[in-house]
């Protein structure tokens, strides 16, 4: 069999560009409001020390190792894996890491597109008014209500889903880079005026307090575990996506420094939302831990109470959609990469293809809110928890432990010296050492933590 071993859809027009998509990938949801609540749940400037730690030594090593492997590949992850495994005399079973993040992407994006369209809503909610000077009970209503329509539900996922498709079927010049060129500026102007909103709001002393206090007594080797875990899903490892975005990397652009940069984007977003979000929280008197809550019931609630409160809760909820729009990018190119080169498809079919399966899958999500909510057929967990459960917990962190020894122990050195552009044998040595080892050891960390209790009761 034939392996297709150049990208079908053409290269990032500049390093800066890939740069944009893969922070891209990378910010998402996740960093608007889990990282700053499980920061200041876990030591607050302890937990971030400790993030960054894991990042450095857990995290950065398996996104070089996946733009590595995508660059050397130029395919799909399918088939990049393919190439590589030939090359490496290595055994066949090597390819299932490409079906393993192809598949784990698109899970992912059939339920993500359901909570992405309630940022979507809440844009129209909160421009329209809905909560100015709105109690506590109204903000609480309006989003259950969200939750038990399940029309509604089905309305805002398909119009996130057709925003999706439409950007990714025009391929990556006109597609991937056009979405990209816009929405990440954009984002980042948005994110630092809502910090400006902010720091005059009254309630900052009070958020970088809460975020960057160091509260040792808190930490202990589940902080490591939670922040390992965070530091490994933020930035999009294990699906594939780094993989295939790599694939379209210029050859003359250096891998670890370009790495380095898209981890500082990713970890510069979460720190700034934090910072904008809770001194509307504090200020308000508001609780800071309500997960989803956070971000549809407490900061809606937040914004309604102050000054010009409608305009820069939309802003909020647009930069929120935006995030989640080149996050949910990049959870369909795997795939659409795959079949594109495979089958000499036309891309915008099969991106429409590939869209209506996710819509489809992603119903089960919708109606576990509502009328599938009781309805829980393994492990009690319903649709949405097993999906969630199996893609993020399982499949990608086996995926990223096998993609990380896979490129330091099973790829011949000379492609891995050739790729990242290292001359030296002690630089080589640390890159098989942190790449190799303690990043392997830290997602198995992380992988036995989930599971060991269910195995020991």
């Amino acid at each position: 069999m034939s392996i297709s071993t150049q990208s079908t859809d053409g290269r990032w027009s500049s390093r800066w560009l890939f740069v944009l998509a893969a922070a891209g990938s990378a910010v998402g949801l996740g960093n608007i409001w889990k990282f700053p609540y499980i920061a200041g749940e876990n030591g607050g400037g302890a937990f971030v020390l400790i993030y960054l730690v894991c990042v450095a030594f857990v995290g950065a090593p398996i996104m070089i190792s996946e733009v590595m492997l995508g660059r050397k590949g130029r395919a799909s992850p399918i088939n990049t894996m393919r190439k590589l495994t030939q090359e490496a005399g290595a055994g066949a079973r090597w390819t299932f890491l490409g079906w393993m993040g192809v598949l784990a992407g698109v899970l992912i994006l059939s339920y993500y597109a359901v909570i992405a369209g309630w940022a979507l809503n809440y844009i129209w909610l909160t421009a329209s008014g809905t909560f100015d000077a709105a109690s506590a009970q109204v903000a609480i209503t309006t989003f259950d209500q969200l939750q038990q329509d399940p029309l509604e539900m089905m309305g805002w996922h398909s119009a996130f889903m057709v925003i999706t498709i439409w950007i990714v079927a025009r391929g990556v010049s006109r597609g991937l880079e056009a979405a990209i060129r816009w929405f990440m500026p954009l984002l980042f102007v948005l994110l630092l005026v809502l910090l400006g909103y902010s720091i005059s709001s009254g309630g900052f002393a009070q958020g970088w307090a809460f975020m960057f206090d160091f509260n040792w007594s808190v930490v202990g080797p589940e902080t490591w575990l939670i922040a390992m875990g965070q530091a490994f899903f933020t930035l999009s490892l294990g699906m594939g996506t780094m993989m295939a975005y790599g694939a379209y990397v210029p050859g003359d652009s250096h891998i670890g420094s370009t790495v380095l940069t898209i981890v500082a984007l990713d970890t510069f977003v979460a720190v700034a939302a934090g910072l904008a979000i809770f001194p509307l929280v504090f200020v308000n008197g508001l609780e800071v831990g309500q997960g989803p809550g956070l971000m549809f019931v407490t900061l809606p609630l937040a914004f309604g109470q102050l000054p010009m409160g409608a305009l820069f809760g939309t802003v909020f909820f647009v930069l929120v959609s935006f995030a989640a729009i080149t996050s949910a990018i990049s959870l369909t190119e795997p795939a659409i990469a795959y079949v594109v080169e495979e089958y000499n498809a036309k891309r915008s079919r099969v991106a429409i293809s590939l869209g209506i399966f996710c819509w489809l899958l992603g119903l089960g999500t919708v109606f576990s809110f509502n009328i599938w909510a009781d309805l829980k057929p393994l492990f009690g967990l319903n649709f949405f928890e097993l999906v969630d459960q199996l893609s993020q917990n399982i499949m990608l962190p086996l995926g990223g432990l096998l993609i990380a020894l896979f490129a330091v122990w099973v790829l011949p050195q000379s492609i891995a010296r050739e790729q990242l552009q290292v001359t030296s044998k002690r630089v080589m040595f640390c890159w098989r050492v942190v790449g190799g080892v303690m990043a392997p050891l830290g997602v198995a960390a992380v992988f036995l933590y989930t599971f060991l209790p269910f195995f020991i009761g």
